[in-house]
């Protein structure tokens, strides 16, 4: 499908500057207060004591993860700043990411120290194959809940996926409301989707579709014609571009786009709500680092890492950190009837057949 000339096109190209994006989501940093003991203590919580603190400093934390590379820059800036501790990072999307792991823990050579990943089934895999060392945040010592798997990983926020628009080709008054309208046919020719077999964020809305709009909900989609996409990434970007003109789509990145690089993306909230995935955080059982590991998973789960997703518009783990607002947007409170989340339970439990439907009913083959 030719793309709609009438939006502009240099977004395909235009790398996203962490740094700008950190001040347009800004959060207020009181910086961090080490305690006379030494002990690193931010917004009143202690995130290390004074021993690991020392060691950590003097460290640089290997991270692999599957979260989107303009977001976790922002984290990683913001962490840096609030802790002199350094962070390389690699990243790459769940699927590739669990290849890579397994791939290094099976030749004995995984070089994370910590790892994100966004698929529960993924994280499974890598605990079968040993990837994870047991370590239990203290911060977060009174919700065992964001604990996982005996420890071996914790859960830090959950990403958003919905419904969004090219506002130079759709305007808000003609924009889609609900998951019935995209298959109205209003949008044929003119929609995107990720393929289903991206990762955990896929996996969540493949169960949100099947499970609240219908088991021929797939076959309505795939018979607008839409363009498949590889990523969320990618979708956004050609989103953003006018490759089409409505999709679906990450809240975190459209508010990333539209307010970093000014494109013209907007996002709903559709009447039958949106489909939120976790995100997992974990040290590996070979790390090299394992004072900064246990520093950054702990700044992950403390106030001010939990309002740093928070403005990126994710959902925090943390009960005490308010939900996202995006875009003058305000997400759907966690007990909204509009907010699904798939249990772990269920992601091991539908996700292979729920890709085997959508591949066969899209007709999708890599």
């Amino acid at each position: 499908m030719a793309p709609f000339t009438s939006a502009k096109n240099h977004f395909a190209t235009k790398a996203i500057s962490a740094a700008l994006i950190l001040s347009a989501y800004a959060v207020m940093a009181h910086g961090a207060t080490p305690a006379t003991n030494g002990a690193l203590v931010i917004e009143g919580e202690t995130i290390a004591d004074s021993a690991t603190y020392q060691q950590a400093r003097q460290e640089t934390l290997r991270l692999y993860t599957g979260y989107v590379q303009s977001a976790e820059k922002v984290l990683i800036d913001r962490f840096t700043k609030d802790t002199g501790i350094k962070v390389s990072m690699i990243r790459l999307t769940p699927n590739q990411l669990a290849e890579r792991v397994l791939s290094e823990q099976g030749a004995g050579k995984l070089g994370a120290d910590v790892v994100r990943t966004s698929d529960y089934p993924i994280a499974q895999a890598m605990q079968k194959a040993g990837v994870w060392q047991k370590y239990l945040p203290p911060i977060i010592a009174d919700i065992p809940e964001l604990s996982l798997d005996q420890g071996l990983f914790n859960l830090t926020f959950d990403s958003v996926y919905s419904i969004g628009y090219n506002t130079q080709l759709v305007d808000k008054a003609s924009a889609p409301t609900s998951w019935a309208d995209m298959v109205s046919g209003k949008w044929k020719n003119k929609i995107g989707i990720v393929q289903g077999g991206s990762g955990g964020s896929t996996a969540a809305l493949n169960r949100f579709m099947l499970s609240k709009l219908g088991e021929d909900y797939f076959k309505k989609y795939a018979s607008q014609d839409p363009v498949i996409y590889n990523s969320l990434g990618q979708e956004a970007i050609a989103l953003a571009r006018g490759e089409v003109a409505v999709g679906t789509v990450k809240v975190s990145d459209i508010g990333v786009l539209a307010t970093k690089d000014k494109a013209p993306l907007m996002f709903v909230v559709p009447a039958e709500g949106v489909a939120v995935y976790d995100y997992y955080l974990g040290m590996t059982s070979s790390a090299k680092n394992a004072a900064a590991a246990k520093v950054f998973i702990n700044y992950n789960l403390s106030k001010r890492g939990q309002e740093v997703f928070s403005k990126l518009g994710e959902y925090p783990a943390r009960a005490d950190v308010a939900s996202p607002t995006v875009l003058g947007v305000t997400l759907p409170p966690i007990k909204s009837a509009q907010y699904f989340r798939m249990s772990t339970e269920d992601s091991m439990k539908y996700s292979k057949d729920d890709l085997a439907k959508w591949n066969a009913d899209f007709n999708f083959t890599k």
